[in-house]
């Protein structure tokens, strides 16, 4: 596996209530490591942890890149999010994160909700994300969305001239909580929506929402004509496979680590002349919002701050096209050098 410099990984395990989890905290030179929780059903616990490194890093560089002042961390808990999450598995999960004494603070992620979130909350005051009713920001989602659609608006005037995305054809793949909101906005756009799921009941909220909606098979979704292609659901879509089958001009999804291999696939994209916005700049509506809500909430400061990745998302994007580097390499340089100034001067303090 590759070392990507976690400083702290920790394995949650409690046999009374099924918990078996892992923390991994990045890098804290920006502030306290911010990340939501995901549960999911890996294969193995191998598969989980890889999972986490990853995620965990990716969010170093989305509060670096975002100019928020927090590090990077992740957490995942092993099993099915609809049969084996009950409130004794949450608080317990809670004890595990406020052991790290506000090192690690955790918020929503695939998976989790913002009830899940109250009850994390009962055993630590190290979460965010939580109801708007104790004093949060509850649901990321929407700000997530609008971020991520700030950063297909800009793929798009760097593709087509223009920000405005009436008429493109646009395949949202992953109908979940972000997924649905950015439906919304693309709707509302007039653009010709088609979604993707594995689960039913997730594409019949949308689908009774809006009937222009058309429903594709989740099988074979990178095959299909298409203007944007937005993955919303897990990561690794963008790969050998993937790549050469796509009939887009640009990638701007929601979903973390889309390229399965960072460097081989965002070479592959930029090759095929494909506009690849990178996942970590423009899904970070909901780090916006949880960073937000420790400041003291405020949804309308939120999203103006997540109205800004439009124009991070242009300098990206312009800079790959004058070095002709893969955007994805682009902002993680802008990443780690804002990292790296802090720590330098946390270093001569």
């Amino acid at each position: 596996m590759e070392a990507m410099g976690h400083e702290q990984i920790v394995f949650c395990n409690d046999p009374y209530t099924g918990l078996k989890a892992i923390i991994a905290i990045h890098n804290t030179v920006l502030g306290p490591a911010l990340g939501g929780t995901r549960m999911w059903n890996y294969s193995s616990e191998a598969e989980a942890l890889t999972d986490v490194l990853r995620l965990s890093r990716g969010m170093t560089y989305k509060a670096a890149i975002s100019g928020l002042n927090l590090g990077g961390g992740k957490a995942v808990i092993i099993g099915d999010s609809r049969t084996l999450k009950n409130e004794a598995l949450m608080r317990r999960f809670g004890s595990f994160v406020d052991s790290l004494a506000g090192k690690y603070i955790t918020a929503e992620d695939v998976g989790m909700t913002t009830k899940d979130m109250e009850y994390i909350h009962q055993e630590t005051d190290h979460v965010v994300g939580i109801p708007e009713t104790l004093g949060g920001g509850g649901d990321p989602s929407p700000v997530t969305a609008y971020g991520v659609f700030m950063g297909m608006k800009a793929a798009a005037k760097e593709a087509y001239g223009t920000d405005i995305i009436s008429g493109k054809k646009v395949l949202v793949q992953g109908a979940g909580n972000v997924g649905g909101y950015l439906v919304d906005y693309l709707v509302e756009e007039g653009a010709h929506v088609m979604i993707a799921d594995i689960f039913e009941d997730k594409i019949q909220k949308i689908t009774s929402q809006h009937n222009s909606v058309q429903v594709v098979d989740p099988r074979n979704v990178t095959s299909l004509e298409m203007d944007i292609y937005a993955p919303c659901a897990l990561g690794a879509t963008l790969n050998d496979e993937t790549i050469p089958e796509l009939k887009c001009q640009i990638v701007a999804g929601a979903a973390n680590n889309q390229l399965a291999a960072e460097a081989k696939h965002g070479k592959m994209l930029l090759d095929r002349g494909i506009i690849y916005a990178p996942d970590f700049l423009i899904n970070a509506g909901g780090l916006i919002n949880c960073y937000s809500e420790l400041e003291g909430y405020n949804r309308d400061r939120a999203m103006d701050h997540a109205e800004g990745i439009f124009d991070t998302t242009m300098t990206v994007l312009k800079a790959s096209q004058l070095t002709g580097k893969p955007t994805y390499q682009i902002a993680n340089e802008m990443a780690e050098e804002r990292i790296e100034k802090i720590a330098q001067i946390h270093r001569s303090l």
